[in-house]
């Protein structure tokens, strides 16, 4: 790699148009993976494989091919190459030499465009900042990886445990599936940076699938996330999982779908997390603030209060756990070789900061390291573990204290307990509303009276960011992690949120979209009682085999 810099700044700094700068990043990645569904074995495979991914800007730091153009950006995404597995130096310089002509030659073109371009577009403070930050240049070599797993424990215990959802005629279709993976990365940029390390990281997921009487369908999923094999999730801990899930999803199928409502609103720990990364945490995305097709929610509003100054938000990807808990969004070096950093988003409910990527905003020259991306896409800032903390914590029996208070205040019929949530969307772009929407996967009618909660389903959470997070009155004062995959506009990268439930006063739900196909004619096989006994293994209850 740092022959090739060498031999193509050379030249192309001298080219017309010139290469100010040159980035190679090569990626190996080991996966195992171990798939089972309804009690049998769907998949078990490793692989490994090694990628490059290029990057040749033209022009210079102020303006180069990336420039943004009216409503549009210039994109220089391009699919990573394969390079070979074994050190071989002449064939691995054949590829970059290659990737780089080919990096150059589209860099080229976009800035011929651009340039073009510019002599028709309005300029404002937003296109007049610079493409590309200076920084530093960074020399750390960490060690590399490796793992050593033995797929056949785990090809029985998926088996087991998606044998165990079957033993419910609820469970329409169950999998189970366990990744391990080890990635090493080396980044070299023409300015000098040379950065090496390595991730491992285990997962085992479990998804079940069921069908209300009027059609709906039901999901609920579940995760366990670790580093350290000695960490791995006991089998009584991913069977009590199970358990739960399945009572949940026989819970769901006769569950009432929940109506329109507006009122208090108590999320768990887990569901709140969610909520700060799809309502808060995308529109403090530094590009954003950039674009004039975004909304821009936030842009004009640091040092300003946009939410109760006992709640404090960071974003660190340095943190590699919380409270023994592995953050799938810890990483050394972001995707532009920058080392990653703790940033003070909101301080006390007063906006400080916006997460950076190398692309510049007026008043925010720098990068902190969040500049992150999939193979294949261009680094744009993003979201690494976000931490939301606060100074009004408490315990959650008073919460629900203080949401019956609210629900009897406002003169409601129930309040809703959401305990946990699967995703959802948000709206940055200023073509539609500045709205979000969260998944919900399980939700509880509260009643002021004393009556049980009631488990309801068909529930999504609808509102607007500026709205949503003035509504916040309390919040617990224990935090739950959510870990998972966020899919962006740079791809699919790892992230994590911690958070403490908290109590809104007033939150929006609205039904959710359901299907008119009524559920299967006859029961599944296995709980057929006019069904003869088949042949072989049959799933009995809780998972065990006879």
């Amino acid at each position: 790699m740092d022959l090739e810099l060498s031999r193509s700044m050379q030249t192309l700094r001298q080219a017309n148009p010139p290469a100010y700068f040159v980035s190679y990043s090569v990626t190996g990645q080991t996966s195992a993976t171990v798939q089972g569904s309804n009690g049998a074995l769907l998949e078990s495979d490793q692989e490994h494989n090694r990628l490059l991914q290029t990057q040749v800007r033209v022009g210079n730091y102020q303006f180069d091919d990336t420039h943004n153009i009216g409503d549009r950006s210039m994109s220089q995404s391009s699919s990573p190459m394969l390079v070979p597995l074994d050190n071989n130096i002449p064939v691995l310089r054949r590829d970059l030499w290659l990737s780089t002509d080919e990096q150059y030659r589209a860099a080229a073109a976009a800035y011929i465009q651009v340039k073009t371009s510019q002599q028709v577009q309005v300029q404002n403070a937003e296109t007049t900042v610079a493409d590309f930050s200076h920084e530093q240049p960074d020399i750390a070599y960490r060690p590399l990886v490796s793992f050593r797993v033995d797929r056949r424990p785990w090809e029985e215990r998926v088996r087991r445990y998606t044998a165990a959802f079957s033993s419910s005629p609820a469970a329409m279709n169950s999998i189970a599936t366990f990744t391990a993976s080890a990635t090493n990365q080396y980044f070299a940029s023409s300015e000098g940076t040379r950065e090496q390390f390595g991730q491992i990281r285990y997962r085992l997921e479990l998804y079940v699938q069921g069908k209300a009487p009027d059609g709906m369908n039901l999901s609920l999923y579940s995760n366990f996330d670790w580093v350290d094999p000695a960490k791995a999730p006991s089998d009584q801990e991913v069977m009590a999982e199970v358990h739960k899930l399945t009572a949940e999803m026989q819970g769901l199928e006769k569950a009432p779908v929940v109506e329109p409502y507006a009122g208090p609103v108590l999320l768990s720990g887990r569901a709140a997390a969610v909520f700060f990364h799809e309502v808060l945490g995308h529109r403090l995305e530094g590009f954003r603030q950039k674009q004039v097709t975004e909304g821009q929610t936030f842009t004009n509003k640091v040092g300003q209060q946009i939410m109760p100054t006992f709640l404090s938000v960071y974003d660190d990807p340095t943190l590699k756990e919380i409270g023994g808990q592995a953050l799938l969004g810890y990483y050394p070096f972001d995707d532009e070789g920058v080392p990653s950093q703790r940033v003070t988003l909101v301080d006390h409910g007063v906006l400080r900061n916006f997460l950076m990527s190398r692309e510049p905003l007026p008043g925010f020259p720098h990068s902190n390291g969040h500049g992150r991306r999939q193979l294949g896409y261009q680094p744009i800032s993003r979201m690494g573990n976000t931490i939301v903390r606060s100074s009004k914590g408490v315990t959650f029996a008073q919460l629900r204290k203080m949401l019956i208070g609210m629900i009897r205040q406002q003169g409601k019929r129930y309040g809703l307990l959401i305990e946990d949530l699967s995703g959802g969307f948000t709206i940055t772009g200023r073509a539609q509303p500045q709205a979000f929407q969260l998944e919900p996967l399980i939700v509880y009618k509260v009643f002021p009276d004393g009556r049980p909660d009631q488990l309801v389903r068909g529930v999504n959470i609808v509102g607007t960011p500026l709205t949503s997070l003035t509504k916040i009155v309390a919040t617990g004062d224990k935090e739950a992690v959510f870990d998972g995959y966020c899919i962006a506009e740079s791809g699919a990268v790892p992230v994590s949120a911690d958070a403490p439930a908290m109590l809104f006063s007033e939150m929006e739900v609205a039904k959710k979209q359901t299907s008119a196909n009524k559920p299967p004619i006859l029961p599944p096989p296995a709980h057929d009682p006019l069904d003869p006994e088949p042949r072989g293994v049959r799933p009995t209850p809780w998972g065990q085999l006879r």
